[in-house]
């Protein structure tokens, strides 16, 4: 693959890493650049600023170079997960201050992210994950919100923001009744649980499942076959906008019922909260080791 990043460079990103193939017209974005630093492998305010950030980029660049032609963005981990989740420390935080206001900001901008994912950004992008870790909460919602899924066997997978009184308001419901029924969204979001990538594959929410250490082979040829009928990729993003809608207005009412519902935590479940942020914290801490 080639590592020219074609994306403007009037920013740094410093959480994430991007490579690009101009022979396929491919953009990888890798959460979790520079693991070692020990930061919590979850979507904190810089990371998610990164992100905003570089699909802004690559849907300007979409826009103003080979607009209308088929490209690819893939989202992986340099991390050996894919994504824990929410910033639990900073929403711990927000909702013992009873701060509305900034717990709404954050939740805006992450249901901006995935929606722009869903759509393909300007249209004509598919997009993937690449799960090759755990891929845990707002992680999931990511991935989620991706065109195609790929994921290695033995990844973990899960919505476990019952287990603290929520439930996941990035866009989990919106993405899951898109791949399975209502009522297995409402019992995998109510039930906590953790799964095998081979359950989710097995319930139709993988859409790839490959052995480990061939994810990167396996999304390659899924780009290559998808190039070679560029159109039809391209006309299913636009029928998938227009029959399967999931529209910027309905992730914002969602995701501001999760926020009042946070607000409304009794200090039980904030201690909860936070002893899953000093997991997620020793889990930084194997990645940094």
């Amino acid at each position: 693959m080639s590592t020219i990043d074609t994306l403007p460079r009037n920013r740094t990103y410093s959480s994430i890493r991007i490579d690009a193939d101009g022979d396929d017209d491919s953009h990888w974005l890798y959460m979790h650049a520079n693991p070692q630093l020990g930061t919590r492998p979850c979507f904190h305010s810089q990371m998610l600023d990164d992100v905003l950030a570089a699909l802004e980029a690559m849907t300007t660049r979409a826009n103003t170079l080979r607009k209308g032609a088929l490209k690819h963005l893939v989202i992986a981990s340099d991390a050996n997960v894919f994504n824990l989740g929410g910033d639990l420390a900073l929403f711990s935080d927000l909702i013992r201050r009873k701060d509305r206001e900034q717990l709404l900001d954050y939740a805006y901008r992450c249901v901006s992210g995935v929606h722009q994912l869903q759509r393909g950004l300007a249209g004509d992008v598919r997009t993937i994950a690449l799960l090759q870790g755990d891929t845990l909460g707002g992680g999931l919602e990511m991935a989620l919100a991706c065109h195609t899924i790929v994921a290695e066997e033995g990844v973990t997978m899960g919505l476990p923001e019952a287990i603290f009184g929520l439930i996941p308001g990035m866009g989990a419901y919106s993405f899951l009744c898109k791949r399975v029924a209502p009522h297995v969204a409402e019992q995998i979001i109510l039930g906590a649980d953790l799964y095998s990538s081979e359950q989710m594959h097995a319930m139709g929410i993988v859409d790839v499942l490959v052995p480990r250490n061939q994810g990167i082979d396996r999304v390659k040829q899924l780009i290559h076959h998808q190039r070679r009928s560029p159109q039809s990729y391209l006309a299913m993003n636009t029928v998938r906008n227009l029959a399967q809608p999931v529209t910027l207005q309905e992730l914002q009412a969602i995701t501001e019922i999760w926020v009042d519902s946070a607000l409304a935590l009794d200090e039980k479940s904030l201690r909860t909260m936070d002893r899953l942020v000093r997991a997620q914290t020793r889990r930084a801490r194997d990645v940094a080791a």
